[in-house]
Order: C-alpha cells, then structure tokens, then sequence
C-alpha cells in the first residue's frame, strides 16, 4: 500500500487541504485507482474489484471516505469522487448526464426529451430534470438536486442515437437531433408543450433533415406524431410538397389535439386531421417572439 500512500501524496502536494484529508492504505488505493481509471462516479462493486474487500468491508470504507469528504453519495450504492481542487468541499455532484448513465446501468439507454434539446441548444431555458430513454423500467429518482425521469422503450425504438461528448473522456448516448423533435412530438409534455418542440425546429431548421424526420415518424408509428409533424413542418414551410404528401399518406381517420396538454378546442383541420389547440400568434411567436 506504501506506493498508493506515495503516489496519492504526490498528487496532493500542493493541495492545502492535505492535513484534514488523511487517508488510510485502503482509502488511498480506492483514490488513486479511480482517478487513474478516470471513474469519478463509481458504485460499491468497483469498490470491491478495486480494494479485493468484501461487500461489508467495501461499504464501512466508502462510508469512513465519505465521512472525511472524499466521495459524495449520490443514491445507494453509487458514489461519486469530490475534486481534490474544491478543498474542504464535503458534496460534490459530477455530471447529471453521467449519473444517468450509472443508473441505467447495461441497460441500452439515451438521453432525450426536454434534456436532448437543452443539449442540441433547441431551448433557452434549461430544467433540473434529466430524461432518459431506456430498455429497462426504472423508478423516477432525485439525487444531488437533480430529478431523474426514465421512460421505457421498446428494442424497436432504439435508433436516431448520437455519442455526446461530456469532456474529452466521457460520452454519453443521445437522440439526434431528428429523433429528439420526434420524440417531443409524441410526448411534448416532457418538453413543455407543443410551442417549445416547434421552437426547437425553427431554431435547428437549417441543419435538421426532412427525409430523416419523416423516416423516423414512420419507424415510430405514431398517428399523433406524423400528424403534428406534417402539420408544423407546412406550416413553417420547411419541406416541399412531396415530403408532405409523404407524411399525409400515413393517415387514419381519427383526429388529434396539436397540443395534447391543452383542452380539445379550437378548429379541426381536415387536412391533418388535427385539432388545432394552439393559436397561429402561438406558432408564429415561434418565429418572431
């Protein structure tokens, strides 16, 4: 443990807060192989590949750790490293994107919703509430000040995904930018209503793809999305008309509300068997607000 002891005092040197961080060779060897795996957000079982303890040891030293200000607990059983820079610092919250990673865990996952558009620059306000596409059903979940919302798919709706770079070691899994107008479509109360997913087209018009989006309606299946979709898409006038002629082949009868989180009023449009809910001063706010 003496080279763990060496080489965690090398790292801290110059750190004033040495004296009020001591560590033991266990704990020592926990930090220096995290760092060196670069594994800021660790759970209980790479405690115990890294330290050889057993799972009761394993968790008395990541709680004497945790007492001393050297990790932060995030939920159970998951952990995160504080920055040795932030000195006597006893909370520490690493990237929520990354969190959302450990807590998918092997499970295929992505984020998307109101989180991929704050990452893709298609909103202005941003929101403390991670949303996470996943292949696994999980509970919703707060930790660190950040709500945490999984929202259960299909293998079948497990495509349009995108590595985003967290820094220049850490990725994480996201919709494109194409699915993620799909996907605010089909559930825009998880972006914050139909406006905010228009917003979000007209903002990112001039590098989304029309055959892309339309394919993706299409895999997805989704009668309400092909026709909000259609709907925005000629109302803004962003594609031509084959491309909407494409979409409004895809039609049933029935008719949807443009915004489902609103009240079903307003005129119906045949053309897109839609009710439209939502004002044109509404739309073209979109545009000039």
């Amino acid at each position: 443990m003496r080279v763990y002891r060496l080489l965690l005092r090398h790292s801290l040197s110059k750190r004033d807060h040495l004296q009020t961080k001591t560590l033991g060779p266990r704990a020592a060897q926990l930090i220096v192989e995290l760092n060196e795996l670069r594994r800021s957000t660790f759970t209980l079982a790479d405690v115990e590949a890294i330290t050889g303890l057993s799972p009761a040891s394993a968790r008395n030293l990541v709680h004497k750790t945790q007492r001393r200000g050297l990790v932060t607990r995030l939920k159970p059983g998951l952990y995160n490293l504080v920055p040795f820079e932030l000195g006597r610092a006893t909370e520490h919250i690493d990237s929520p994107y990354l969190i959302a990673r450990e807590i998918a865990g092997a499970s295929p996952y992505f984020l998307s919703h109101r989180t991929a558009f704050e990452l893709h620059r298609m909103v202005t306000q941003p929101t403390f509430i991670v949303y996470v596409s996943c292949m696994r059903r999980v509970r919703s979940q707060t930790i660190g000040g950040y709500g945490f919302r999984f929202v259960y798919i299909t293998p079948e709706q497990e495509f349009g995904i995108m590595k985003h770079w967290v820094d220049k070691e850490h990725f994480v899994m996201i919709s494109d930018m194409e699915r993620t107008i799909i996907d605010g479509l089909r559930h825009p109360a998880l972006v914050g209503g139909i406006t905010e997913v228009a917003k979000g087209l007209w903002m990112r018009r001039a590098v989304l793809k029309a055959e892309r989006l339309v394919d993706y309606a299409q895999r997805l299946g989704v009668g309400a999305v092909v026709r909000r979709l259609g709907y925005l898409l000629e109302y803004y006038g962003l594609v031509d008309t084959f491309t909407l002629e494409s979409l409004r082949g895809m039609l049933t009868a029935t008719y949807q509300r443009l915004d489902p989180l609103l009240p079903a009023e307003g005129t119906f449009l045949s053309r897109w068997r839609l009710q439209l809910n939502v004002t044109p001063e509404e739309l073209d706010a979109v545009r000039f607000g």
